[in-house]
């Protein structure tokens, strides 16, 4: 009996070597392949984690030039940020920030750029149409009504397409194009519904025009 247990595990040890044989060098580099992409992953992990905690710090030292009205500081640091965290929303956050002071303090060229590269470059949309929404109130100022309206062309998120609306009548009015202003701050109204106050300020803009929202929607819906 003790043989023939003793053959049995002969021929498991066999077919495990032959097996073994065939298919170790797979088995062995899957496994490596497996642990070194683990490894990648939880490096990956640790560095996205650093570099986040530098970009906040950064961010900080953003915020700290700018309550201080330190130019020269804001820029340095807001310099700093677009050359190591220029993907993050950190940099995002910081170019908006920046963008403030600069055209508080007459830099408009620089809020300028600011702006454009937030409204170019950002992955995330809100800050990117915020950006694009400044930027066009910057030319405008500027009475570049040209440029304002480039800004404004592209779509925007539906949160904000009714404050891009009334943004684009406010500059097609300065160009005395009253038709085309009157139509802007139409659909502005229709999509600030859920705003009642700015909409508010949007049907003055547009009673000032002698449009009288509510009854042109009366007349739109019987048609």
């Amino acid at each position: 009996m003790a043989k023939a247990l003793d053959l049995e595990e002969q021929e498991q040890l066999d077919r495990i070597k032959h097996f073994w044989s065939n298919w170790g060098n797979l088995i062995s580099w899957l496994l490596i392949a497996v642990l070194s992409s683990y490894a990648a992953w939880n490096g990956y992990q640790y560095w996205e984690r650093t570099q986040a905690a530098k970009a906040a710090a950064l961010y900080d030292e953003v915020e700290r030039a700018v309550s201080s009205g330190d130019l020269a500081r804001v820029e340095r640091s807001f310099a700093d940020m677009k050359d190591k965290f220029g993907g993050t929303q950190f940099a995002q956050q910081s170019a908006l920030l920046a963008a403030k002071t600069f055209q508080a303090q007459g830099k408009t060229d620089a809020a300028r750029d600011a702006l454009s590269w937030v409204a170019n470059g950002a992955s995330d949309k809100a800050y990117r149409d915020i950006a694009r929404l400044r930027l066009a109130a910057v030319q405008l100022d500027a009475k570049a009504y040209d440029e304002a309206l480039k800004p404004l062309i592209d779509e925007f998120t539906p949160a904000m397409q009714g404050l891009a609306a009334d943004l684009r009548g406010d500059v097609l009015q300065a160009k005395g194009q009253k038709t085309e202003a009157i139509a802007a701050y139409s659909e502005a109204w229709k999509k600030l519904a859920e705003t009642p106050d700015y909409r508010r300020l949007v049907q003055a803009k547009l009673n000032a025009l002698g449009v009288e929202p509510e009854t042109a929607a009366v007349t739109e819906a019987t048609k």
